[in-house]
């Protein structure tokens, strides 16, 4: 039921941290692996990445917001492997500049890479999968796709547009056995947050690493292998009548309030 022999996943901006822990995770369970990034010098990181865990992984250069570049992308898995049976659209930023501070520049750079570049390379694989009869979608939404919190106007406002883009494919393509469903990553401890992980000069926490672990049930930050599970399950037929589902790894934040004040 979890076996993902002879399928073929596509994960943007798999070189390193949640997107390269997902692919791992897709090509233990039997998948061949296809990923892209925007840089040249990336593509090469995640190569190596992949090469010494044993995984014959190929690695396009696009950038996901290009939609002519990821329609050549696709066709060309496609002319290799046949219609791609896992999408994962990985690849995003964030910019943590308080709103009215930030430029129009930025915010319309965040929404173009974690919003509509999930809709072009969604747009690009569908009719692979519609021909093919079946297809996975998984969007890497976050909590932010529920809350908001200071600094982040443009990714928050992303991350809930693909929350509503991963139930809109859902409705459109449930009916040619299309799932499409997310997952929200809670806080996880990558290079992107490694800054509020950092130890202060006196060998405190840094308030915000305390801040997450306050309102985290778990008491710790997430590591990217706590997405492999999650991913694997809904890329297999393990989950085939889950659609236009969120699924939050998120350590229980999401359900928890917090402690009362001492």
């Amino acid at each position: 039921m979890f076996s993902l022999e002879g399928k073929t996943a596509l994960v943007t901006g798999a070189a390193y941290g949640i997107g390269l822990a997902i692919a791992t995770a897709l090509s233990r369970a039997g998948a061949r692996i296809y990923f892209n990034c925007s840089r040249q010098e990336t593509i090469d990181r995640g190569l190596a990445a992949y090469k010494e865990l044993g995984i014959d992984a190929k690695g396009f250069l696009c950038d996901v917001t290009d939609e002519e570049a990821v329609r050549k992308m696709v066709a060309e898995i496609e002319a290799e492997a046949g219609a791609i049976d896992i999408l994962v659209n990985n690849a995003g930023i964030i910019k943590r500049i308080p709103m009215e501070e930030m430029s129009v520049e930025d915010f319309r750079r965040v929404v173009d890479i974690d919003l509509v570049g999930p809709f072009i390379c969604s747009k690009a694989v569908i009719p692979g999968m519609i021909r093919k009869g079946h297809g996975k979608i998984i969007n890497i939404c976050s909590m932010m796709s529920e809350l908001g919190r200071e600094t982040v106007s443009a990714y928050a406002a992303a991350k809930g547009g693909l929350k509503m883009l991963t139930r809109n494919i859902c409705s459109e393509f449930g009916g040619h056995n299309i799932q499409c469903n997310g997952i929200g990553p809670g806080y996880i401890a990558t290079e992107q947050t490694a800054p509020l992980r950092e130890r202060q000069a006196d060998g405190s926490r840094h308030p915000f690493d305390s801040f997450i672990i306050s309102k985290t049930p778990a008491a710790r930050w997430g590591t990217p292998e706590d997405l492999m599970g999650p991913a694997v399950f809904l890329a297999s037929d393990a989950s085939n009548f889950v659609n236009g589902h969120v699924l939050y790894v998120d350590g229980g934040i999401l359900a928890y309030i917090g402690k009362q004040p001492s």
